[in-house]
């Protein structure tokens, strides 16, 4: 859905937005290094297909993929993002638990429904970081998200301290809430209606268990069965050691996902979760062999928008604003009348 803010003028000209993602890039980078003791790592643009390491998103969405060159049979594909890489990573490395990395990750995503937020280049901070077992609970999950919401405080006031025009949005406290419990609480409403009506009201949410069965059947959103663990018992019978980041965006008047993340699967969580989306063939790929045979550690982790987070804090109305990428024609014009200039 396309939105066109009523008489909407960017608060920084072009040259000046593009300063400011630089320097709001390097602030958050630093911050989320030291806050979640985090070693900076090279990121592949793309990685060999059939050995189950690429992001599968929701199992429908296509990668863009190409043969290799000189090495016969092998095709690769570009990710979606990093999310199954990097706890490879971990043990390549040999990380301790309480440490990991993050990298500067480019995807591409080709199926995605292109609008205010959604572009066909995506571009996120990917970590993740070593876990022990006593760490695979709602409590450890949310004091890292609170971790990370610190950061985006500090994230705010560095944005608001140098640009007139821009002042503080989010509250002191992050809300934290089951998606069982937002169903619960708004039951005529769609998931994204609920995400609306929450947000409207607390401005900055986690939402947890995002991918597993709801009382109703339904799921809240789409997760792949192979990181995030969407299916472990939590807290008050509720399931999910996982959920998203939202904020209100004041520009668009919308819930805005700034994030994804969670506690990944271990071996019992992995082939259950598998099972559940009729999955199990995929148990014997390579990544899910390593896995399943303690070659991998524990972890914890996830992807931060960096176009979506430099789009809230700078106060834009289309993530094109931030980023170039390929838009439809008549977007590319509906937009500049609506003084909202494409990059």
């Amino acid at each position: 859905m396309r939105i066109l803010p009523s008489g909407y003028t960017p608060l920084l000209g072009v040259k000046e937005t593009e300063r400011a993602i630089k320097a709001l890039k390097d602030f958050v980078e630093l911050n989320l290094a030291t806050e979640l003791n985090l070693s900076r790592v090279t990121a592949p643009l793309f990685v060999q297909s059939g050995t189950g390491i690429n992001d599968d998103l929701n199992g429908v969405e296509r990668p863009v993929s190409f043969p290799v060159k000189g090495v016969t049979g092998m095709q690769a594909e570009i990710v979606h993002s990093l999310a199954k890489w990097k706890r490879m990573q971990l043990a390549e490395l040999g990380f301790s638990p309480g440490y990991g990395l993050y990298t500067d990750m480019n995807a591409i995503r080709p199926d995605e429904d292109l609008d205010n937020t959604h572009s066909l280049y995506v571009d996120q901070w990917d970590w993740e970081r070593v876990i022990t077992g006593a760490d695979r609970s709602p409590d450890y999950l949310k004091r890292i998200v609170q971790k990370i919401y610190s950061i985006l405080k500090r994230t705010e006031h560095f944005v608001c301290e140098r640009y007139d025009g821009i002042t503080p949005e989010l509250p002191e406290e992050i809300t934290f809430v089951h998606a069982e419990e937002l169903r619960a609480r708004y039951p005529r409403l769609s998931p994204r209606e609920r995400e609306m009506a929450l947000l409207k009201e607390c401005r900055a949410a986690f939402i947890m268990g995002i991918g597993g069965a709801l009382s109703d059947g339904t799921i809240h959103d789409g997760r792949a069965p192979d990181y995030d663990d969407w299916s472990t018992p939590a807290d008050n019978g509720f399931a999910g050691l996982n959920g998203d980041i939202f904020v209100w965006h004041p520009v668009l008047g919308i819930a805005f996902e700034l994030s994804s993340m969670g506690i990944r699967v271990d071996k019992a969580a992995l082939l259950r979760q598998l099972e559940i989306r009729n999955a199990l063939e995929r148990k014997n790929l390579f990544w899910h062999q390593r896995l399943l045979q303690d070659q991998m550690p524990l972890s914890i982790g996830g992807g931060i928008g960096q176009s979506r987070l430099c789009m809230y804090f700078l106060r834009k109305a289309h993530i094109g604003e931030i980023q170039a990428s390929l838009w439809p024609e008549d977007m590319i014009g509906e937009c500049r009348r609506h003084n909202i200039r494409l990059l």
